[in-house]
C-alpha cells in the first residue's frame, strides 16, 4: 500500500519535449515519455490512509475455515482496501486462548476489537467491563442481563434463511430423507437446524408429502463437539447416508468439509453449506453445493469498522435478517436444474411470508 501511495512523476517531465538537436534512437526517447505518461496515470485510486487498528479474534476454527471467521476477515480485508485501515487477527486454538489474544490486542492499542463466535462471549464481556474506554463488536452472541455502551452484539436470524433451506431440500430430495448436525450443541448451531427443520415441515404441509429430517429434532440431534475434526465431520455424515439421506446441512464450519468427502466417496448426494456461499469458498466441491444458508457477516464487520471510524459507533444489538438481508440462500448455480420449478418459484414468496410474519420458522409450530 506504501508503495502504492508514492509521489507521481512531475507534470514536466510528462511534458517535457526533446531537443531538436537530439535525433539518435528517437524510439527510445517516445518510449521514455510515453512511460512517463503512462506512470502518471495510475489504473487504480489507492484507498487514503487512516491512522485505525481493527482486530479480529477468531474461534477455534481458525481465519481459514471457508465459514464464520473466514466471512468476518473478508469485511476486514475490504475495510483494509477501501478505508485505509491497518487490520491484524489472532487465532484461538482452544478456549483458552480467548482472554490471552483479547489482552494481547488491548495492549497493542487496537481501535476496535472483533471477536467471533458464541463461545467467546463471556471473554468479551469481562473485557469489555474491565476496560469501558476499548471499543468491541461480536459476532454470533447477544449478552441477556446487560448491554454494553462498548460492546456492538451482532447476531443474525438464520432461521429465517434456514427455512428457505429446508424447503428447498424437502422439495429436491429423491429418497424423502433429508439431513444435518451440528459443531457444538449452541443456539447459534441449533437455530440453523430449527430452520432446515421447519423449512422441510412446512413443505411436507404444503404438498401433502412425508419429508424426514434426520439429525434433528428441535430439541437435540448430532453434533460432532468441535469446530476442527473433519474426520468426525465424515462420520456423522456417513451415518446419515447410510440411513438414507440425500441432502445433508452440516453446520460445523470446516467440520462441514468432511461431509463434503463422504459425499464424494459415497457417489451420490448433495449437501448445503451455511455462513457462507460453499460454491465459492470451497470451489473443490462446488458440484455438491445445492445450495448455502448466507450469513453475511462480511458486511456486518466492515460496517462496524466504518462506524467506528465516523465516530457513529453505538453500543447494543444488531439482528441481521432476511428484510435487511443479513441472511438468505445463495444461487443453486450447478443445480439450477435439479431443483423443481415449483420450488424455485416459491422462493420469494416464502421470502415475504416470514419477513410479514405470516409463515413462522419455528418447528414447534409443525
Amino acid at each position: 500500500m506504501l508503495a502504492a501511495c508514492a509521489d507521481a512523476p512531475d507534470e514536466e517531465v510528462v511534458d517535457e519535449e526533446p531537443e531538436e538537436e537530439v535525433d539518435e534512437e528517437p524510439e527510445e526517447e517516445v518510449d521514455e515519455d510515453e512511460e512517463a505518461v503512462e506512470e502518471d496515470e495510475p489504473e487504480d485510486e489507492p484507498a487514503e490512509e487512516t491512522d485505525f487498528l481493527a482486530c479480529q479474534i477468531t474461534d477455534t476454527g481458525g481465519v481459514d475455515d471457508r465459514s464464520f471467521n473466514q466471512t468476518v476477515w473478508e469485511g476486514f480485508q475490504q475495510a483494509e482496501e477501501e478505508l485505509g485501515v491497518e487490520i491484524a487477527v489472532l487465532e484461538s486454538e482452544s478456549e483458552a486462548d480467548f482472554d490471552p489474544n483479547i489482552r494481547a490486542f488491548i495492549d497493542r492499542g487496537c481501535d476496535l476489537i472483533v471477536t467471533v463466535g458464541f463461545l467467546l462471549g463471556d471473554a468479551t464481556a469481562e473485557a469489555a467491563e474491565a476496560n469501558p474506554d476499548q471499543l468491541f463488536a461480536i459476532v454470533d452472541f447477544a449478552f441477556e442481563d446487560e448491554t454494553y455502551d462498548n460492546v456492538r452484539e451482532i447476531v443474525f436470524e438464520t432461521d429465517e434463511a434456514g427455512f428457505l433451506a429446508g424447503y428447498v431440500a424437502a422439495g429436491t430430495t429423491e429418497s424423502g430423507i433429508i439431513g444435518t448436525y451440528g459443531g457444538i450443541n449452541i443456539p447459534t448451531v441449533s437455530i440453523f437446524m430449527d430452520g432446515y427443520l421447519a423449512g422441510a415441515e412446512y413443505y411436507n404441509e404444503e404438498h401433502g408429502t412425508d419429508v424426514a429430517v434426520e439429525g434433528w429434532d428441535g430439541d437435540d440431534g448430532l453434533f460432532t463437539g468441535d469446530f476442527e475434526s473433519q474426520d468426525e465431520g465424515r462420520r456423522v455424515t456417513d451415518s446419515l447416508l447410510e440411513g438414507g439421506a440425500d441432502v445433508i446441512m452440516p453446520v460445523a464450519g470446516p467440520v462441514g468439509l468432511g461431509t463434503a468427502t463422504a459425499i464424494e466417496d459415497f457417489g451420490e448426494g448433495l449437501m448445503i453449506w451455511v455462513d457462507t456461499d460453499g460454491y465459492v469458498s470451497a470451489p473443490e466441491f462446488s458440484d455438491l453445493m445445492l445450495t448455502s444458508v448466507l450469513k453475511r457477516m462480511d458486511v456486518a464487520s466492515f460496517t462496524v469498522i466504518e462506524e467506528v471510524i465516523n465516530d457513529e459507533f453505538e453500543g447494543g444489538l444488531f439482528v441481521g435478517t432476511l428484510e435487511n438481508e443479513g441472511v438468505g440462500i445463495a444461487d443453486f448455480h450447478d443445480h439450477e436444474d435439479t431443483v423443481p420449478d415449483e420450488v424455485r418459484d416459491a422462493i420469494d414468496e416464502l421470502r415475504q411470508g416470514i419477513i410479514d410474519g405470516e409463515i413462522s420458522v419455528d418447528p414447534a409450530d409443525y
